[in-house]
């Protein structure tokens, strides 16, 4: 790797031409050299001349002094002299990046492999002894503590495999972590996303650190309306991630759309198992159909008029669910009806009390009745009413009802025993009526004499009382002759 300093300091080899100086220098008597001054020019062949042992002194005159300094000697004071200022690790660390990126960039244009230029020979001589080697060691620290710095920088940097939402890249880095790594290079992260590894752990060269994005999908599976997020970048990869059956079901996008960060709306119906009851068989079908009526027809059965299903028809089909198709057969029928009529009853002051007389007849109306039928599966069901109308108005009946006081007794007639002529003619029955219709009551009076006697209506209609006190007022009239076979039982 190239490094400007490195080269500046590596220019002055100290040690390199003093050799290349003293391989050429005589080994006889010192002759005077223009360049250098105060020594004989070489000899002609300096390969011949001798060589001085390293670390001794060349014969000179005593009155010789070496006055050559190099240039740099002056002006440059050695790195472990002045002692650095104090930064901060994060600008350590900019700093460190920004030299390896003029590094890289260096090594692009160069070539990677490509030799560095030949270093050029110092153009001075200097004699060994104490000052040259006191020239050399700062010289020797400062390219031990460049070359430590350089390991150092080196074994900082890591090259990562950065993938984020399916986009890989390699890059160098100097972070510690995961969450420092995503930090330089921007990359937020949402409580939605995940991270691998994740967000803390420690990174070494070589690691792949992988970012994906969560997506939301606004999912409706098989009726059932949810909001769910995924990483997958398909609409496929997303049913998978989610554990959604995809065998037979219903998609409403296709499988291999992608998914933006912003999400989509999707409509799953998965293949269920649904049993169709109609027409005394069960037909069991595979289907991923939206509502009951669509399960039915792919179950290969026709509705008609009427028709439904033993559930809503727009419901939604479940696993194992059985629909039950009904046949509805509609039909009307008109009935005629009779409206009852009313009693209307009025006081009589001249009837006893406890007696009714009808003084007029009700009469029933007539209602004509439209009732709708309806047949399922073949069962009549309870009719329907759905029109009404009047024919006939009804008419109320009158019946006059006694207020008059009733008389204690018949003089003449209240020793006799009624009880046992009323059992010999009636069974002591007061509605009893003869095979004839002509004699009615206890006593079996006919209506002619009943009302002769001030009776009002038919005897029978009459309470026991009355009909009791009637029959005394007869006896009193024409004694026992009214009952010819059973009057004798009145005296005993």
């Amino acid at each position: 790797m190239s490094n400007s300093r490195y080269e500046t300091y590596e220019t002055y080899k100290t040690y390199e031409t003093y050799e290349a100086h003293t391989a050429c220098e005589p080994s006889g008597p010192a002759q005077a050299d223009p360049l250098y001054g105060g020594f004989d020019a070489p000899p002609a062949d300096p390969h011949g001349a001798g060589t001085l042992g390293y670390g001794t002194a060349p014969r000179a005159p005593a009155a010789y002094e070496d006055t050559y300094r190099p240039a740099y000697e002056d002006t440059y004071r050695p790195a472990y002299e002045v002692p650095p200022p104090r930064t901060s690790r994060a600008q350590a660390r900019a700093e460190t990046r920004a030299e390896t990126r003029a590094e890289t960039r260096a090594a692009s244009r160069t070539g990677s492999h490509r030799r560095s230029p030949r270093r050029r020979k110092a153009r001075y001589v200097e004699r060994p002894g104490d000052g040259s080697m006191r020239r050399l060691l700062p010289q020797a620290l400062v390219v031990a503590f460049l070359a430590g710095g350089t390991t150092a920088f080196v074994a900082k940097d890591k090259a990562i495999e950065l993938n984020v939402d399916g986009k890989a890249r390699t890059l160098h880095t100097f972070a510690d972590d995961v969450t420092e790594l995503l930090a330089e290079e921007g990359v937020d992260i949402g409580a939605h996303d995940v991270v691998a590894p994740r967000s803390g752990t420690e990174i070494a060269s070589g690691d792949e650190v992988a970012v994906r994005y969560g997506r939301p999908v606004r999912l409706t599976l098989d009726g059932q309306r949810s909001e769910v997020w995924t990483t997958a970048h398909t609409v496929e990869g997303a049913l998978r991630q989610l554990g959604v059956r995809q065998e037979g079901a219903y998609v409403s996008t296709s499988r291999s759309r992608r998914i933006g960060r912003e999400g989509l709306a999707l409509d799953v119906r998965t293949e269920r198992t649904v049993t169709i009851m109609a027409d005394g068989r069960a037909r069991t079908v595979r289907t991923n159909a939206a509502t009951v009526r669509e399960a039915v027809e792919e179950a290969g059965i026709t509705l008609r008029g009427q028709d439904t299903t033993s559930v809503p028809q727009g419901s939604f089909p479940r696993d194992g669910q059985t629909v039950t198709v009904l046949r509805i057969t509609d039909g009307r029928e008109v009935r005629e009806e009779p409206i009852p009529f009313q009693v209307r009853r009025t006081d009589d002051p001249t009837l006893f009390r406890g007696t009714e007389v009808v003084e007029e007849a009700g009469r029933p109306g007539l209602r004509r009745v439209t009732y709708a039928l309806r047949s399922v599966n073949g069962v009549k069901q309870k009719p329907r009413r759905i029109r009404s109308e009047v024919v006939r108005e009804p008419r109320p009946q009158l019946v006059r009802v006694g207020t008059k006081p009733r008389p204690a007794s018949v003089e003449g007639a209240d020793h006799l025993d009624w009880q046992a002529l009323a059992a010999c003619e009636s069974g002591g029955r007061p509605d009893a009526v003869d095979s004839s219709g002509t004699y009615g009551g206890l006593y079996q009076f006919d209506t002619h004499t009943w009302q002769a006697l001030g009776g009002k209506g038919r005897p029978q209609d009459a309470p026991a009382a009355e009909q009791t006190y009637r029959a005394k007022k007869l006896y009193v009239r024409r004694g026992t002759s009214p009952w010819p076979h059973c009057g004798g039982r009145l005296h005993g």
